[in-house]
């Protein structure tokens, strides 16, 4: 039977983990792979998420489309990405507000390999809007596009990052995957006074832009500093501030699908079940707090009629 994972906490399911997981089965409301990782549809770890999917749901989260490039999308990326869709039949798919393809002189179309950002300008969400759609034509469903960690930042705006967000939303059909330590790793770049302020002015704004369903995921992760940046590098625990910060999401927008994602120094399994068990304590917590609000409402209501 299915593990039901609306408003559950889930897992980024890593190769170390594999046989474990498998083994103990554990209750978590879904779990995420990297898409471009499973293309393959006759290697050992397509059948491993196989039998994963027989009893979980999966939810598959890209690196490769580079939605922002101006070129337009890799055909054959897409093509795959298509395929594996049809095969594991997805709860999600997402991928990064970001660029990384382009041409260059002699050398044909090139790949960065990275998640580049792009500027919130008319012109880049023209790009935006173009490419998820022509993605959600070949898929046949909506995805989720996350907001980046991004290590610079431009002069050319028309646009704030929540307000780009809402009208790439508006204009393509997709959702949001909100990733609250990308959200904290950027206002603490920026050198914000107070960073996790930072980062629940910028919920609260897209909040004020965008309808409540538009987020899809949340993505909660560890960061560490690095000399004179902090890097999003998925390395440790989620840290005090992104918890709270994640719960202010919550009033924000509403219990929501919640990975942890954790992918360089990976911890036992009994760690990262750890840290989802936390997010569904926060989840349920926020999930209970609105049925109290609503019963009082009515209670209101019923009162008001009455008199």
């Amino acid at each position: 039977m299915l593990i039901e994972s609306t408003a559950r906490a889930g897992i980024g399911l890593r190769q170390p983990h594999y046989r474990e997981f498998c083994a103990r089965r554990p209750a978590v409301g879904f779990v995420e792979v990297h898409s471009e990782n499973f293309f393959n549809p006759h290697d050992a770890a397509t059948q491993v998420l196989a039998a994963v999917r027989t009893e979980y749901a999966v939810s598959l989260h890209g690196v490769g489309l580079a939605l922002g490039s101006a070129c337009g999308l890799d055909d054959e990326h897409l093509d795959r990405l298509t395929a594996l869709v049809a095969r594991t039949d997805p709860l999600r798919v997402s991928d990064h507000a970001c660029f990384a393809r382009a041409p260059w002189a002699g050398r044909g179309m090139v790949h960065a390999n990275d998640l580049l950002p792009v500027a919130f300008t008319r012109g880049s969400l023209a790009v935006f809007v173009a490419n998820v759609q022509h993605v959600q034509e070949r898929l046949r469903r909506p995805i989720l596009v996350e907001n980046l960690s991004a290590y610079l930042d431009f002069a050319e705006r028309d646009f704030s990052e929540p307000e780009f967000f809402a009208e790439l939303a508006r204009r393509s059909g997709c959702g949001l995957l909100l990733d609250v330590n990308n959200l904290m790793v950027n206002a603490l770049n920026a050198g914000a006074d107070d960073a996790q302020a930072a980062v629940c002015a910028w919920l609260d704004e897209l909040a004020r832009h965008a309808p409540p369903d538009l987020v899809g995921e949340i993505h909660l992760a560890g960061h560490s500093r690095q000399h004179e940046l902090v890097i999003d590098d998925h390395s440790c625990v989620v840290s005090a501030p992104v918890w709270s910060a994640y719960a202010h999401a919550l009033r924000c927008f509403g219990p929501r699908p919640t990975l942890i994602e954790w992918d360089t120094s990976l911890p036992t399994l009994d760690v990262l079940l750890g840290e989802a068990a936390h997010a569904q304590d926060l989840l349920d917590a926020e999930a209970r707090a609105r049925r109290a609000d609503n019963a009082m409402r009515a209670a209101h209501a019923a009162a008001e009629c009455a008199s």
